[in-house]
């Protein structure tokens, strides 16, 4: 191989080397959930036993023309926080629960900006071209589902409690394995704790 092709080559192979590492990037943003919660400091958390369903809660999350019965996405709902709830100890009332409980769920169109440290554009020979190792920016669609739980203090009619997941999902629809997924990440910062003190009280 003679010194020209091996100098073609080269900025090639890291080319490859970027694109590997930006679809390997792509594919963890794909299972990661991120999560941010915030709560009311004077509630002591390990004090509810029992809680329900927010007597308000909108029977069709999805907008669609639901009214009266559940979406497909209100089902995946209610069974993942049933189930995370009953893994946590909680146990569901039919009344005078200790916490309600409600939710919101949604889908959006997201765009993601992609930078690459090698473009297969980026090299130059015999003094030509735009120089070695340039960078690239790319951007890229994905749809972001969204999943807000809400803890309301049953005898002060307050919210207590707010969680909320972010992951990207594949359709329109947040499906029955992303609603776990993202559900079980959300419920997973409650109870919360309090720094000042190791955890809230009332």
């Amino acid at each position: 191989m003679n010194r020209i092709s091996r100098f073609l080559i080269r900025p090639v192979a890291m080319a490859a080397v970027g694109v590997s590492l930006l679809l390997g990037a792509t594919s963890c943003a794909t299972s990661h959930v991120g999560v941010t919660s915030d709560f009311d400091h004077s509630v002591n958390f390990r004090a509810y036993k029992t809680w329900a369903w927010y007597p308000q809660q909108r029977p069709d999350t999805q907008d669609g023309p639901a009214r009266g019965y559940e979406s497909f996405l209100d089902k995946r709902m209610r069974t993942a926080v049933e189930t995370e709830m009953t893994r946590k100890g909680l146990t569901q009332v039919e009344s005078n629960p200790d916490v309600y409980v409600a939710y919101s769920a949604k889908v959006e169109d997201k765009q993601r900006i992609n930078s690459s440290p090698y473009s297969p554009f980026g090299y130059g020979y015999y003094g030509y071209g735009y120089g070695y190792g340039r960078g690239m920016n790319t951007v890229s669609q994905y749809k972001e589902g969204t999943v807000i739980i809400d803890f309301v203090d049953a005898k002060r009619k307050e919210l207590a409690w707010r969680g909320m997941g972010e992951a990207q999902v594949e359709n329109q629809t947040i499906s029955e394995p992303e609603v776990y997924r993202i559900v079980g990440s959300v419920l997973g910062s409650y109870p919360p704790t309090d720094s000042r003190n190791g955890q809230a009280a009332r």
